[in-house]
């Protein structure tokens, strides 16, 4: 014998766990990779002039000692 169709007894759970079954779960960000030692990246990077001339009255390796600035107060 076919039963009848069942009728929902609290309408809004009903919707809410329809809605659960619906949604897809959230999907955790893709972990971070690791910096490869000795590998530099090709940035953009706008710095006030009197910074700039500071690093560079030093001579050649301006950009290494702004690396290595950078690198201090980033915690490195």
């Amino acid at each position: 014998m076919a039963q009848p169709p069942r009728r929902p007894k609290d309408a809004r759970s009903e919707a809410e766990a329809a809605f659960k079954k619906a949604t897809a779960p959230v999907v955790e960000a893709p972990a971070k990779k690791a910096a490869v030692p000795g590998v530099r990246e090709l940035v953009s990077l706008r710095i006030d002039q009197d910074v700039l001339e500071h690093f560079q009255d030093g001579g050649p390796g301006w950009q290494d000692r702004i690396n290595d600035a950078l690198r201090k107060a980033a915690g490195k």
